[in-house]
């Protein structure tokens, strides 16, 4: 079983900045592959951004969010991270990471992929 409990949410204006942090349980965080998820009122939960397993490199990013967010990982912290810069109004959500500790070293962006689920933090951008 792995926990995952999120940070960094909050309200800010258009253009500003925040980072989310997503700490987990386990011993072998490395082998996790991570993901970020958000969900707007009434809509459906949208990938945002992906890690492969072991890497820092071996990431990606929905369309809408590249250039601006960045996604990374400190595994001597169990802890993911997701920068999230030029934030716009159209960002305002719930955001969840999510982990999966099973399968290859593929990237996964699918909510399916993921059994693992923190509870989220809300993400306001304000025009």
């Amino acid at each position: 079983q792995v926990q995952l409990v999120e940070s960094g949410g909050g309200l800010v204006q258009a253009g500003g900045s925040l980072r989310l942090s997503c700490a987990a349980s386990g011993r072998t965080f490395g082998r996790y592959a991570m993901g970020w998820f958000r969900q707007a009122p009434g809509k459906e939960r949208e990938f945002v951004a992906a890690l492969g397993r072991w890497s820092d490199t071996s990431t990606y990013y929905t369309d809408s969010v590249k250039g601006r967010f960045s996604i990374f990982r400190d595994n001597a912290k169990n802890t993911m991270y997701l920068q999230m810069n030029s934030l716009k109004p159209e960002d305002t959500a719930v955001y969840y990471c999510a982990a999966s500790v099973t399968g290859g070293m593929e990237i996964l962006t699918s909510k399916t992929d993921y059994p693992y689920w923190g509870q989220g933090t809300q993400v306001t951008v304000s025009s």
